[in-house]
């Protein structure tokens, strides 16, 4: 709860401190507006700042409308009809005029060139727009011919204002593009008048030279960029970039950077001794100077963002500190200290365990997300999970744990990080930096013995010898936890779903989440009764005193599960029936046991190993825990009724011999003889259960 709580918390300081930082950018100008108000900012990919303007109320004047044409790709001037290209405001720099860039058509070509004639120019006259003499060139292409460019100034005074002569030494139809174009090879350039805002061309041939001769005006860079292999692929209805300066009149009541001049704005300058007038942001500003406000400080922007990158990482920072703080109160909590504690001490006989880290835990199991749930019980939720490494692994994330029982839970896992048994599932290791405990363990594939008897594939039959084999297997499990470890351990817990089978179908105890370790003059432990109705020994549950006799009559339960495949609680048996242990002791004193035995094992089972089976789980389920076996004599005794399949003794598995070997281990005297090999938690090998716990 108190690690959600801190989510919660740090999301919603996320959230703020987003918002902040979304206020402070748009505060410093990150990016300044360009047009009025409500107004449309570009047209196709062309950006229209004001005074430019799409639509009633966003431009100055006519002059600087621009419609939106074919399906809003395509920025028309209005007032002249020319296709613009691109605009731009002027900047502080000697060379940031305001510019706008249009298609212009070539101007004439003579009755040799294909679409011929005179085109009617567009005329600049009565409007803020010049054609600019810096970025522009007036070109004439044509063997021995003359281009007179006249002109007429603002007083509309008419004067020869510029032209040039082309001469060819050869026919005109090699004569092939010369980013030159120094009046030889049929091609010339000029400069044009400044401020000049309409003109006219005459054309006249000096020589014999016939061919098609063209004149135009252009801008500079076009020719440069242009990947045109001649001039003579010029026609007169091709359209060519032409660059026009602009400005605003002193004079315009709406000009807002006027007003700004005049108040003498610290972030804008005005050329006033011209007309017409152009103005800009000053250095360390940007924006659109024809705005009050529009010119934004940058070094602001930068300082903002500058302020919001050391805020985040200020958050991080305090967030990370937070969650390791967190981290250590959960590690001591449950019992961290005291772990390494035992795992550094030189007396101690366990190799470092593997304490897992919870951010790798969570990133295993897709952050404990439910479709990786393997089973569920009383004592926590088990996950399948895959790590780092590639290892399937199974995560048990344990309900929060008594602090005052901290010390017999770090115990326990020191105990069980001991256990190598193959009939036990593996501690692999733990994570204690969260509110709940993790347990890893290796994951075992086929489920549990309950799913395998009780929900079987309809293909497959479970054997007689396959019971045979899992009965011995989970005795000889509890026998090794009872008699043949360092330090005895009760399982407290023995049923079928948490017996576990693996890729051969062998079984694996597992669970144990219950268990008790004793020292080895202890007959008992006292707690409160906890256990699985139907498996619950009636002595334990009378006296509250769990001995090692209380583990024998669970896995008595579990042996008539295999002899009968019937489930330890059924309300579809009698009423005096309804728990398998009863109903199974009633049906052998009535002589009805094989009235009640599996179709399975009649078949293939002998009489006498069905008997002899019967009898021994009849004696340890009786309600006399002093007369029930060991589990020691347990597994001996069925150790010896597999035997007695095998009367020769020959083909005995590996697997086989290590059990005889295990089950006839001497007890105690022979305890320091037993190869007591330490699984360290850093053996991660494949992973845990599909079982309900």
């Amino acid at each position: 709860m108190h690690l959600q709580n801190m989510k919660i918390m740090s999301n919603s300081v996320f959230q703020i401190l987003l918002l902040l930082v979304s206020i402070t950018v748009q505060a410093a100008g990150a990016a300044p507006r360009l047009t009025r108000p409500n107004c449309a900012e570009t047209c196709g990919n062309v950006t229209i700042p004001f005074p430019f303007g799409l639509g009633a109320g966003c431009f100055l004047d006519d002059w600087y409308e621009i419609v939106c044409q074919q399906n809003h790709t395509v920025p028309i001037l209005n007032k002249i009809g020319l296709r613009v290209l691109n605009i731009s405001l002027p900047t502080f720099r000697s060379d940031g005029d305001g510019m706008i860039k249009v298609s212009f058509p070539v101007i004439y070509s003579n009755a040799s060139c294909q679409g011929h004639g005179l085109r009617e120019l567009a005329s600049l006259e009565e409007s803020n727009f010049f054609f600019s003499q810096k970025w522009n060139v007036f070109t004439l292409v044509g063997c021995d011919t003359v281009a007179t460019v006249t002109s007429k100034d603002s007083a509309g005074i008419v004067f020869t204002s510029a032209g040039c002569r082309s001469k060819c030494a050869g026919n005109n139809s090699n004569i092939r593009w010369s980013s030159a174009c120094s009046g030889r090879d049929g091609c010339c350039q000029t400069t044009l008048p400044i401020n000049l805002q309409a003109f006219s061309v005459d054309i006249k041939e000096e020589g014999g030279q016939q061919g098609c001769k063209y004149a135009f005006l252009a801008e500079r860079s076009w020719f440069s960029k242009s990947d045109a292999t001649g001039l003579y692929d010029l026609r007169v209805n091709v359209m060519v970039p032409v660059v026009l300066q602009w400005g605003i009149q002193n004079t315009t009541n709406d000009s807002f950077a006027l007003r700004n001049e005049s108040e003498g704005t610290d972030a804008v300058s005005c050329y006033t001794n011209k007309q017409p007038w152009e103005c800009w942001c000053r250095e360390g500003y940007s924006g659109n100077p024809y705005f009050i406000g529009g010119c934004q400080g940058v070094g602001a922007g930068v300082a903002a963002l500058l302020l919001c990158l050391f805020l985040w990482r200020l958050y991080k920072y305090i967030k990370k500190r937070k969650e390791i703080k967190l981290k250590e109160k959960y590690f001591k909590r449950n019992g961290g200290l005291l772990l390494e504690s035992e795992l550094s001490s030189p007396q101690g006989n366990v190799e470092k365990s593997k304490l897992f880290n919870s951010k790798d835990l969570e990133k295993a199991t897709d952050n404990f997300n439910e479709d990786r749930i393997l089973g569920q019980g009383g004592q926590g939720t088990v996950y399948k999970g895959m790590l780092t490494d590639g290892k399937i692994v199974a995560i048990k994330k344990s309900k929060v744990i008594d602090e005052g029982k901290v010390e017999q839970f770090i115990n326990e896992i020191l105990i069980l990080s001991q256990i190598k048994h193959r009939n036990v599932v593996k501690l692999l290791g733990c994570c204690l930096e969260i509110e709940v405990p993790l347990l890893v363990y290796e994951f075992i594939p086929n489920g549990t013995l309950y799913q395998y008897l009780h929900n079987p594939n309809e293909e497959f039959h479970v054997s007689w010898d396959t019971r045979l084999r899992i009965a011995t297997e989970i005795s000889g499990a509890l026998f090794y936890l009872h008699s043949a470890a360092s330090i005895p351990i009760y399982h407290r817990d023995i049923k079928s779903t948490n017996i576990l089978l693996d890729e051969k179908y062998q079984a694996k105890v597992a669970d144990f989440g219950t268990s008790k370790s004793v020292s080895l003059d202890q007959t008992h432990v006292t707690t409160l009764v906890q256990g699985t109705f139907g498996y619950l020994d009636p002595e334990y549950f009378q006296s509250s005193q769990f001995t090692d006799k209380s583990d024998v009559y669970s896995f008595g339960v579990v042996l008539v599960e295999l002899l009968t495949s019937q489930k330890p609680i059924s309300s579809l048996r009698e009423q005096e029936g309804r728990s398998l242990a009863a109903y199974f002791i009633i049906s052998m004193e009535q002589n009805h046991l094989f009235d009640i035995m599996d179709a399975q094992v009649l078949k293939e089972g002998k009489k006498e190993e069905i008997v002899s089976v019967a009898n021994l789980a009849k004696r340890c389920l009786h309600l006399n825990g002093r007369s029930r076996p060991t589990m020691k004599e347990v597994a001996m005794e069925l150790e010896g009724i597999r035997k007695l399949q095998n009367p020769s003794g020959i083909q005995q598995n590996q697997e086989d011999r290590e059990a005889t070997e295990s089950y006839a281990a001497a007890f105690p005297s022979s305890k320091s003889n037993i190869n007591m090999d330490v699984i360290t938690f850093s053996d991660v090998q494949p992973l845990l259960p599909s079982e309900t716990w």
